[in-house]
Formats: structure tokens, C-alpha cells, sequence
């Protein structure tokens, strides 16, 4: 009789050596993230390229480098938008900056930025505490293409009622507008929003240690990879932090139960606001 193949057990093994066929040729190691969202990347990714199955990726990564550029956008989180989250930069605005306007300046690290939203929502609202030309907003990404387009900071406008809710929802003090200059289907925003904003390429799984942050942005990026890839970028910002430094985390991670649990005090759990002891 001959012996089945276990359909799943044969896309894991293809999934397994695109992974490794990814880091040789080009050094990004996305081989912890977790399986069942990297499964459906790469499955976006094929039926991009109009190829049949995952596998046939390997030849296509040797030949072609247009078709790495393909996959390495579609593992790039690029879901994002301005004040995501508004209670989080509501406790943030009334709870936090006031501490931070104690020190004589502040770095504040945004990992994983993608188009930019978030880092930008954090210029406008320290603009408002008439805190920003104490401040240094590093933005960071792995993905060339999302920091060349937060850079330019001209967004589309298909979205700016939600916007304009989540500004005043996070105790805007204004309106949206009076941050950006409108033209035809877009936004750029203005630019002292820009002074204090640098973006730059950094890799949350290859790289090192970003200097001494008063704090830590890393939303909505742990959540896609696995508990031993999530241990080690946590450590990672951990070390990143100064004393006292704040780590903000997305709606669905936690640092409970994870290496560095011992590390921090809980500032607000809703929110997942931590503060390293």
C-alpha cells in the first residue's frame, strides 16, 4: 500500500525551508514567528506571484530578487492608523507624560512604526503638552518600503473621520486638521511634526539593543511570533529601557508569564502600560 503524505505535516516542511532559504540568502529570520499567520503570509504571497504551492517559492527566492521583495512586504504588519487605540494615549497624555516632563529629555523608541501612524500620533500629542522640543522619537522598522513612506508622512485621507475620533477619544485638546494640510486625496502633516521623528531600519530578531529609551512602543508585534521569539524582543526592550522606563505593549500581549515579568511593575493592565522597576 502506498503511504499517505499528511497534508499539513508537507506544507510545514515547505514552510520550513522557504524560512531557511529566506535567512541564508538574506539574513531575516523569520523562523519563529508564529506558524498559522506565517502560513497564511506566505499563502498571500503565492497567490501573488500566481505560483501553485509554498515550496515553490525556493527556486523563485535563487533567481529573483523582486520576488523576495514580494514576500518580505507581506510579512511586514502594516496595519496601523492614527491614535490606534485612543485610551492608550489618553493614559499616556494624563497619566505618563507628566513624569516624563520631570527629566530634561526624553527618547521615546517606536518598534516596528510600519507607515509611521503611531510615532506621529505621539508628536501631535506631546506638540499639545508643549513637551516635543524636549523629545526624540526614534521610529524603527525592518520594512524599507514602510519607513521611505512614514518618512514622507503624506497619508491617504480615505480614513480621516476614524482619525478624528481617535484624536478626540485620546483627549485631543483641538481637532485632527489643525495637525495636517489637506490636498486632493491626501494629507501630509505639518512639518514641526517632523522635527523630532527620525525613522531608521532596525530588526527586532537579528538586531541589537536601542540605546537608553524613557520608553518603549511595541504594539501589535509580539503577537506573531512564538513564546521563545517573544521572550527574546522582550529582553530586548527590556535592555533598551533606562531606569524607570515605560514599555507599552498591544491590547492582546502581556508580559505576564514571560521572562521579564519580574522586571516591571504594572502601570495600567487594560492598557498594557508597564514600568520597568
Amino acid at each position: 500500500m502506498a503511504q499517505q503524505i499528511n497534508p499539513i505535516g508537507h506544507k510545514n516542511h515547505a514552510v520550513d525551508i522557504v524560512l531557511e532559504t529566506v535567512f541564508r540568502l538574506y539574513g531575516y529570520d523569520f523562523r519563529n514567528y508564529a506558524r498559522a499567520s506565517l502560513t497564511r503570509r506566505l499563502e498571500k504571497t503565492i497567490n501573488q506571484l500566481e505560483i501553485a504551492e509554498i515550496i515553490d517559492l525556493v527556486p523563485l527566492l535563487f533567481k529573483e530578487p523582486s520576488v523576495y521583495k514580494t514576500l518580505l512586504a507581506n510579512m511586514s504588519v502594516t496595519v496601523t492608523s492614527f491614535f490606534r487605540d485612543p485610551e492608550v494615549f489618553k493614559v499616556i497624555r494624563e497619566k505618563i507624560v507628566p513624569v516624563l516632563k520631570t527629566y530634561p529629555f526624553v527618547k521615546i523608541w517606536h518598534a516596528g512604526c510600519a507607515l509611521g501612524m503611531e510615532p506621529y500620533s505621539m508628536s501631535i500629542l506631546l506638540d499639545e503638552e508643549n513637551f516635543l522640543n524636549k523629545c526624540q522619537i526614534y521610529s524603527t522598522d525592518f520594512n524599507a518600503d514602510s519607513l521611505e513612506k512614514a518618512r514622507a508622512a503624506i497619508f491617504d485621507d480615505g480614513n480621516i473621520s476614524l482619525y478624528e475620533e481617535n484624536y478626540i477619544s485620546s483627549g485631543g485638546k483641538g481637532q485632527f486638521s489643525d495637525f495636517i494640510t489637506q490636498s486632493y486625496n491626501s494629507f501630509i502633516l505639518n512639518k514641526r511634526l517632523h522635527k523630532n521623528v527620525t525613522f531608521s531600519h532596525h530588526n527586532l530578531i537579528s538586531d541589537k539593543s536601542f540605546g537608553e529609551m524613557n520608553m518603549v512602543f511595541c504594539r501589535n508585534v509580539l503577537i506573531y511570533f512564538d513564546k521563545q521569539l517573544q521572550n527574546r524582543v522582550l529582553q530586548l526592550l527590556t535592555d533598551s529601557l533606562c531606569h524607570r522606563g515605560y514599555l507599552c505593549l498591544g491590547n492582546r500581549e502581556t508580559i505576564e508569564f514571560t521572562s521579564v515579568a519580574e522586571q516591571y511593575e504594572v502601570i495600567s493592565p487594560q492598557h498594557k502600560i508597564y514600568r520597568k522597576k
